[in-house]
């Protein structure tokens, strides 16, 4: 059954036309993963057809008009939490449990000290609680922790009605989808399968294309070969043709008419072969494919220390009474690429600041090569200078400047965005400045924090291509899947308030793990839920201050919080 009828949708933004004239139809069932690069239009035609953003021309039919659908917009800064929070039933309770949210935190007061992570989970939580026919989710993974990305493709696998999904996030397309919707230059493609199908096939179409293009091009060099001898032979026969002088060579008109019908020939097989070529292109014209944008990145590694570059013994960091992890005992090598795996509050932020030094352990050692420089990327991109331009950040010399300018327009970043306040950058963009600064550096070790975090597709591909040749040190904290498996043959897993070393990849360590019975699983999670309850009556007891009742109070629930904790783990 068709649930949205899309017709000759068309959207331009001052002289560019984003959308040209889309025709397409979801229907109920649809699983639909909608991929481009940035700035393609994906977001548009989502708030198109939420009805936030109107076209220029064009329709949008829902079937029924009152059909319901649940939206996540890519920001959940600006979502509504209000007033349905305590109304929304049992679904919203089971769905924010297996999330790892709790009630108390759907206070509408509260909700202030609800992180990035957090809200975006409550969002979701409350999509599923409205049983929608419809669900349109724009960048749904980015701040999801694995157990969030599970519990999500558990339920769109599950879902009956159509879902529409922009993401860069290949394993979850490749987990959750049907369907492939392109935006390129305006116009929409359609492929069936998941993301892996749809590379493929695109690949497949692109070989082809050239195949056929080359094929075409060869029959037009010969034929334009052909047309070249022809001329030079006709140009021969009319000078011939034309030449008099003696009265013997005049007795010779003969032969000059000869020639002069030779040339008018060869004039006519021109005129023929050029129609020909004209009647080929006009009939069967194959276009050179578009040569796929390529983003380039380029990180350099000096790689002139010793074996171990980080080595932590018995490593303990706490805050106040809550202790983040401790009793932790690991280094990383030298020219390793490590995945820094833990849920969303485990402490990954934490031992990140310990390794660049902006804080100390409470008890134990982290010993890190003096002579190492190291690099991080932060998922916020929002703590650039934002009054500033891309140029004005980086404030590098002359010959720096001409570098930063060729990297910006390899990554597919235009020139008039190199001149304008970061803050009418997209996120991407953003995330592409703190790149180019990067790699203006010499580094040993980069600490990369979601580094795929509003990349899009091909910038991602290229970026994997360009850590794995990287020949220095990675520590990467990322939810990309893809990104984990292809990169990170060792992790440094937080769990159970303890880091640990792992020789193997993700797949391989997640595939070693042994199934627990029902009991400990019930324990397991109910030790979870209190580690996130800790985790937010921390973050509220650091917004009021101490003495007053609401510190005691949130001091009482704290220390009750910690006994209740000790107790379930036995």
């Amino acid at each position: 059954m068709v649930l949205i009828q899309v017709h000759q949708l068309k959207k331009s933004v001052g002289t560019r036309v984003i959308l040209d004239e889309l025709s397409f139809d979801i229907h109920e069932g649809d699983k639909i993963g909608l991929v481009g690069w940035n700035g393609a239009g994906k977001t548009t035609l989502v708030k198109i057809l939420m009805g936030l953003v109107e076209p220029d021309t064009g329709t949008v039919k829902k079937i029924p008009a009152s059909l319901s659908i649940g939206y996540l917009p890519q920001s959940t800064e600006q979502f509504s939490f209000e007033g349905e929070l305590n109304e929304s039933g049992e679904t919203l309770l089971k769905s924010a449990s297996q999330l790892g949210l709790t009630k108390p935190r759907w206070i509408d007061s509260e909700t202030k000290y609800l992180s990035g992570g957090e809200k975006l989970k409550l969002s979701l939580a409350k999509i599923w609680a409205n049983h929608s026919q419809c669900l349109l989710l724009d960048e749904p993974t980015n701040h999801l922790d694995s157990k969030g990305i599970n519990w999500l493709i558990t339920e769109v696998k599950s879902y009956s009605g159509a879902v529409l999904i922009i993401s860069h996030d290949r394993y979850f397309l490749d987990q959750t989808v049907n369907k492939i919707f392109e935006l390129e230059k305006g116009k929409l493609n359609m492929y069936n399968g998941n993301y892996s199908s749809y590379h493929k096939e695109k690949q497949d179409q692109m070989m082809r294309q050239q195949h056929e293009f080359d094929k075409q091009q060869r029959k037009i060099a010969d034929i334009q070969q052909q047309v070249k001898t022809l001329r030079q032979w006709s140009d021969k026969a009319h000078r011939e043709a034309g030449k008099g002088g003696s009265n013997a060579e005049n007795r010779q008109a003969g032969l000059r008419e000869h020639e002069r019908v030779k040339a008018k020939k060869k004039d006519s097989q021109i005129k023929s072969k050029i129609k020909r070529l004209d009647l080929e292109l006009s009939q069967h014209t194959v276009e050179k494919p578009d040569e796929e944008m390529k983003v380039s990145f380029n990180f350099e590694s000096t790689n002139k220390h010793g074996k171990r570059v980080v080595e932590a013994k018995d490593l303990k960091k706490q805050y106040g009474k809550r202790v983040i992890f401790d009793k932790s005992h690991f280094y990383v090598m030298n020219g390793e690429k490590v995945g820094l795996m833990g849920l969303n509050g485990a402490g990954k932020t934490t031992l990140i600041n310990l390794l660049l030094g902006k804080e100390k352990p409470t008890t134990g050692t982290l010993w890190k090569s003096e002579s190492m420089k190291a690099a991080y990327l932060s998922q916020d991109v929002n703590d650039l200078p934002l009054e500033k331009t891309a140029l004005d950040y980086l404030q590098n010399d002359r010959e720096k400047q001409l570098k930063a300018r060729t990297l910006f327009a390899n990554m597919n970043m235009k020139e008039d965005k190199l001149i304008k306040p970061m803050a009418e950058l997209s996120l991407g963009e953003r995330t592409r400045v703190k790149l180019v600064q990067m790699i203006l550096q010499e580094y040993d070790l980069l600490i990369l924090d979601e580094p795929t975090n509003h990349l899009d597709l091909p910038s991602r591909e290229q970026l994997e291509e360009t850590l794995e040749s990287f020949t220095g040190t990675l520590i990467i904290v990322s939810h990309d899947r893809y990104l984990i498996n292809k990169l990170c043959n060792r992790l440094l897993v937080i769990e159970n308030q303890r880091i640990q070393r792992i020789d193997m990849g993700m797949d391989e360590y997640e595939g070693s793990k042994k199934p627990v019975n029902q009991d400990e699983k019930e324990r397991l999670e109910e030790l979870s839920l209190i580690e996130t309850k800790i985790t937010e009556l921390l973050g509220k007891i650091s917004f009021v201050k101490p003495g007053t009742e609401e510190y005691l109070r949130f001091d009482h629930e704290l220390i009750e919080l910690m006994k209740k904790k000790q107790r379930r783990k036995g």
